[in-house]
């Protein structure tokens, strides 16, 4: 039971609000319609029986009291007055409309009936007697007592009316009449005003329902939009947070392996130095410790020529320093353009290899950052490096532009291309980790016809 209840109540909470209301609602205003409804027809039921009743009443009053005599003295009534009455419930419209009449005494005998046999005899008091004797006019419709068998075996709708009759002259209650009026009339009255008054309170709690219906199922829709907003909202946000955390992630691990590439970078720059200008150094400092310099005579031809091959060992160090140096300073891109970065790279390319690269590029690029700057021109260096090293400098080419909202560059060549899992080197891995670490991508195409290297950067313009 208990799991059925838990079932009900989950199932009920997974429904609309609206739905919930129309349901809820629902039976809430049928319940208040019912009680309403059948508070109000009780009361027109009473008010229209009691109004019937007291005109009727007051017609059969005004016709049987100038018949009757002096009530509180006489303990019977004469054969004359019997037969007055006789005759007068007995014919005209009132004999018509009456179907049985009694005239009860305080002991609760029976002064006068049309039933003949029903004359001196006496009943307990009922409610309605006891009520009528109190000077209050009661009836009922269609309710028989056991002694009434023969008013309900007429089979037509009756009107049972207790009337007190009074003293003129006191206005005491001396006796009741009861009598039983055809009610047809009164029925289809009663119905009609009781259905009447269904129909108000039926279209009144309608018209309610309606009404709440209305402003629930707005409201109910305005939280569904809201709902879905936020859920949107909370969908997109979780999008946002799993993209910042891969983010995050992506800039962890570039800044790990640009941790080790600078490591390399030092490492390569230190077997360079060691490897070339440091040995240079060396051999002429070796020379320097000939015995032909420890000699004291004097200056001879082997002297002169071991100077001059000195000079020309100390001459290729400095030119090695250089070479190494001009690889490692940046010149100064901060404020200089982006076209003119690109054209800065590629002069500088063709200048030390002697070699052509075809730049292509609009009329206008935006301005990047600093940090985009730096990247782009390490790319295009890099990139044209690796073009005339592993490519024979076929080809070469530097394209750049705009596509969707973000800027490319391209370093191209003809050569025969390379496998970049396994040829990829320090130069390229560091730009990528470099283009990477600010939001950009870094693409390698390779193949026989080539290689095409790309990266695409989301850029602002500067001001």
């Amino acid at each position: 039971m208990i799991r059925i209840l838990q079932n009900l109540a989950r199932r009920w909470s997974e429904l609309s609000l609206a739905l919930q209301f129309l349901v809820a609602g629902g039976f809430g205003l049928l319940a208040v319609m019912l009680v309403v409804g059948a508070w109000v027809t009780t009361q027109i039921r009473d008010g229209v029986m009691r109004n019937s009743a007291a005109t009727t009443a007051l017609y059969v009053d005004s016709v049987i009291a100038p018949l009757l005599p002096d009530l509180r003295k006489s303990e019977e009534l004469s054969e004359a007055v019997k037969q007055a009455l006789d005759e007068t419930l007995g014919q005209g419209a009132l004999g018509k409309r009456l179907v049985s009449f009694r005239l009860w005494r305080r002991d609760g005998t029976v002064l006068y009936a049309k039933d003949a046999a029903l004359i001196g005899r006496r009943f307990n008091l009922t409610d309605n007697l006891r009520s009528a004797f109190q000077g209050n006019v009661t009836a009922q419709f269609d309710t028989f007592d056991e002694d009434e068998t023969k008013e309900q075996a007429v089979g037509t709708p009756l009107l049972e009316i207790y009337n007190p009759v009074r003293e003129p002259w006191s206005g005491n209650v001396v006796a009741v009449t009861e009598f039983f009026e055809v009610a047809s009339d009164f029925k289809a009255t009663l119905a009609s005003a009781l259905l009447s008054s269904w129909l108000v309170v039926a279209g009144t709690t309608l018209t309610a329902f309606l009404l709440l219906s209305g402003i629930v199922l707005r409201a109910s829709r305005t939280i569904d939009d809201q709902r879905g907003a936020l859920r949107h909202q909370v969908s997109e946000l979780q999008e946002l947070v799993t993209q910042n955390s891969a983010l995050r992630q992506r800039v962890q691990r570039a800044s790990r392996r640009a941790t080790a590439l600078n490591e390399r970078y030092l490492r390569r720059i230190g077997a360079d130095l060691h490897d070339g200008p440091a040995q240079l150094v060396a051999l002429a400092a070796l020379r320097m410790d000939s015995p032909i310099f420890s000699d004291d005579g004097h200056w001879t031809e082997s002297r002169s020529a071991e100077v001059a091959m000195i000079r020309r060992t100390l001459e290729d160090a400095m030119r090695e320093i250089r070479g190494i140096c001009t690889g490692l300073v940046l010149p100064q891109i901060e404020t200089a353009a982006a076209k003119e970065i690109l054209r800065l790279a590629v002069d500088e390319h063709e200048r030390r290899t002697g070699t052509s690269v075809t730049l292509t590029m609009p009329k206008h690029l935006p301005e990047p950052g600093a940090s985009e700057k730096i990247s782009i021109y390490r790319f295009v260096q890099e990139g044209l490096n690796n073009a005339y090293r592993h490519g024979r400098a076929k080809d070469q080419a530097v394209r750049a532009g705009m596509k969707n909202g973000r800027l490319f560059v391209e370093v191209s060549d003809s050569g025969p291309g390379f496998d970049p899992a396994r040829v990829e080197g320090l130069g390229l891995a560091g730009l990528r980790e470099r283009v990477e670490s600010i939001g950009g991508q870094f693409q390698t195409l390779t193949g026989a016809q080539g290689t095409r290297l790309v990266i695409s950067l989301s850029v602002e313009e500067q001001a």
